[in-house]
């Protein structure tokens, strides 16, 4: 099965390796592909483990779990990066993630911002 991050490689072989160890995102873009994936298959856990402490929201894992679900997810279009290399400590990525919501297609536009914590990538929130 195609990885529902649009990278073209099995999801066995993409964002499944990096929900099950972290340290397998070697870039920023990797963990913020892998996010979107633990959105779609609706992965709490890794959505908590992926996020910066300094900035990791616990009480709402429930009602982020509950909305992934909810929704259809289409497609994830990256559409700029900004350092966030294996050997940078912080980046960003600008994304589009499509879903259809209410019988109509709706668009997450975002500049997120990633840094790195005990030396792998976490995802830090919204850039400035």
């Amino acid at each position: 099965m195609e990885c529902y991050c649009g990278s073209l490689k099995a999801y066995t072989n993409c964002c499944e390796k990096v929900h099950k160890d972290i340290t397998q995102a070697l870039t920023a873009e990797q963990l913020m592909r892998s996010r979107y994936s633990a959105f779609v298959v609706a992965n709490g856990d890794y959505l908590m483990k992926s996020h910066h402490s300094t900035t990791r929201k616990i009480k709402e894992k429930k009602s982020i779990v509950i909305w992934a679900k909810s929704v259809q997810w289409i497609k994830l279009e990256v559409l700029e990066k900004t350092k966030g290399l294996e050997n940078d400590t912080e980046g960003t990525v600008t994304f589009n993630a499509y879903f259809y919501d209410h019988g109509k297609v709706d668009i997450i536009h975002e500049k997120s911002a990633f840094l790195k914590e005990g030396n792998h990538w976490k995802y830090l929130g919204l850039s400035k």
